[in-house]
């Protein structure tokens, strides 16, 4: 049985005004999670669970709590009529991940009674989707099917919206689709990396890739007709135009952000951000960061048209087609630009902007 008790972690230096925390336990699976709801404003709180390998549940805390934050601003930004919200399950190397402890996650959502859905994210997948969904109906990303049209694995979604960006801004002050010959690196080529490497290509950009993965850089070896190879250590060193951060948060930093050469950053990386104040670092630095939460937005649009086609509610003034979806997604772009254009004419950080933008969104 899942156990789940709120808790209070307003002392944390993660916590912004959350409005609800919860703990998700069940000792038979192993399962131990943390819920958190930033801010329902707009609707309810939906976002992705992450499975992941945490030293310790103050790790999961800090990111469940900066993650939710940012499904918040997220969501305001790409226009959804969803709140911010978050899971994580620390994995356990004694507790692997079993359809049981999804399942056992999926009654603890069903607990917390409709305040957050949930969906994919790092180390989770459409059939642990499908075993959350036995137990509640609070969930999204489900196999795509004859009544779930819409639903499926959102990833590639992601990497359009990415995309989108990266055109957009490159291009900000001439013709898009000119990415010819334009040099472009990938940190982390999972999913949402590799398919953003793909389009990349496909509009004739020269790649840099990274990855811990060497049979993911083989496949794009194979795949992709320029190509370089390099360490994940020294990706964000390379002499190149755009850098995409596709892995971990986190990776602008003191450290690493003086050692960057790249013009343009934007990635799919949640919380690329080590703190705030990098964004103020890298404005004066000449270098233009898109904010990750607005161009990783893909992946919530589109599970936001499949959740409210499988509840049968449409809150989005058009048709739910996956046309009409698409089309929502590539607005990123615009997004992306402006934000960026804003940046420069007021000379102040594109993570200042865009969280003013989203604020004026969530907080009326």
């Amino acid at each position: 049985m899942t156990v789940v008790t709120e808790i209070d972690l307003s002392d944390h230096p993660e916590y912004d005004g959350h409005e609800k925390i919860f703990k998700m336990e069940d000792k038979a699976t192993g399962l131990l999670s943390f819920v958190a709801i930033h801010n329902s404003n707009l609707g309810p709180a939906l976002g992705g669970c992450r499975y992941y390998t945490y030293t310790n549940e103050a790790d999961a805390h800090s990111d469940v709590l900066r993650l939710s934050r940012g499904m918040t601003y997220k969501s305001a930004l790409a226009g959804l009529p969803l709140g911010g919200g978050k899971s994580v399950i620390i994995a356990k190397p004694d507790k692997p991940k079993t359809s049981n402890m999804m399942e056992a996650f999926g009654e603890g959502l069903e607990k917390i009674g409709g305040l957050y859905v949930t969906a994919e994210d790092v180390g989770t997948t459409e059939e642990d989707m499908v075993s959350i969904s036995k137990s509640t109906s609070y969930v999204s990303g489900l196999p795509p099917s004859e009544t779930l049209p819409l639903s499926g694995n959102p990833s590639p979604l992601t990497a359009l919206g990415v995309f989108s960006a990266v055109r957009d801004v490159t291009n900000a002050f001439g013709e898009r689709n000119k990415l010819v010959g334009v040099r472009c690196g990938i940190l982390g080529l999972g999913a949402v990396g590799y398919a953003l490497a793909r389009h990349l290509d496909e509009l004739g950009a020269e790649l840099v890739l990274a990855d811990i993965n060497q049979e993911s850089l083989q496949k794009a070896e194979r795949e992709f007709s320029n190509v370089k190879i390099v360490s994940p250590e020294d990706l964000h060193k390379q002499d190149m135009k755009v850098f995409a951060p596709c892995a971990l948060g986190g990776g602008l930093n003191d450290k690493t952000i003086p050692e960057i050469k790249a013009k343009v950053i934007c990635g799919a990386a949640n919380n690329q951000l080590a703190e705030r104040r990098h964004g103020k670092i890298l404005h004066d630095k000449g270098i233009i960061y898109t904010p990750d939460y607005v161009v990783n937005a893909g992946g919530i649009i589109a599970v936001a048209y499949a959740y409210y086609a499988q509840i049968g509610k449409n809150p989005f003034g058009n048709e739910m087609t996956r046309e009409n979806m698409i089309a929502k997604i590539e607005e990123i772009g615009d997004t992306t630009r402006e934000i960026c254009l804003r940046s420069r004419e007021e000379d102040l950080p594109t993570n200042q902007i865009a969280d003013k933008m989203a604020e004026d969104v969530f907080l009326k």
